[in-house]
């Protein structure tokens, strides 16, 4: 049994980039947690319906994965930049001292939302051996609607190194992303569930099954 963590700045980036690899940890008998980094709020103009709907989204979420615990950092939506960095690395490293994770899933480094680059920058600085020995495995995943759009430059292209094969839990992810029903939309948008299936597609192919999910490594100790 592993403890595994997946964070998220903004809910349904954890299903859109490793939502089938959750799902087969969970099968496996391993711990599944998740952190969410952003939260909506009406003095940042969000309208309450909306907030409560994505609380709702949250709870329903929360239970289709099986979530062992979900923590959040509670960082206003699209205002990152404007936390310390300093201040996000503590508050990401006591919930490491608390959980103890041995697999971490992060944002991709060069995605083009500012919120996944930012968030990814404070929780890798807290990746350091000497301070959570017992972190085996570090992966990047990639976000449909973020990490294609970056430019397609030396280090901000997603290059993946690492594929799970998510086949049995392709129909799963797909329902959890359902949920999310403000954020997907009719293909060509990018959010669609042809285009998240077609990915998956995509990634079995390279890696020969029938649907994966793809990372990038930046640790892993065995």
């Amino acid at each position: 049994m592993r403890k595994v963590l997946v964070l998220a700045a903004h809910p349904d980036d954890e299903t859109l980039g490793c939502g089938g690899t959750l799902l087969k940890h969970k099968a496996s008998g391993d711990e599944i947690r998740w952190l969410i980094a952003t939260c909506m709020r009406e003095e940042d103009g969000f309208q309450r319906e909306r907030i409560v709907a994505r609380k709702e989204e949250i709870e329903r979420v929360t239970t289709m994965y099986g979530f062992d615990e979900v923590y959040n950092l509670d960082v206003p939506a699209m205002k990152t930049d404007e936390i310390p960095i300093g201040e996000l690395v503590n508050r990401i490293s006591t919930i490491f001292q608390l959980i103890k994770p041995e697999t971490l899933y992060l944002p991709f480094k060069g995605d083009i939302h500012s919120d996944h680059r930012i968030l990814f920058e404070a929780a890798y600085s807290c990746t350091k051996a000497f301070r959570h020995p017992l972190l085996k495995r570090v992966a990047m995943y990639e976000t449909i609607s973020e990490t294609e759009f970056a430019p397609s430059l030396y280090g901000h292209a997603f290059i993946p190194n690492y594929f799970i094969d998510v086949s049995d839990f392709l129909h799963e992810k797909l329902e959890i992303m359902r949920v999310y029903k403000s954020e997907i939309g009719e293909h060509p948008f990018p959010r669609s569930i042809e285009n998240i299936k077609s990915l998956a597609t995509f990634r079995g192919a390279t890696a020969g099954c029938q649907y994966a999910e793809s990372f990038v490594i930046l640790k892993e100790i065995w």
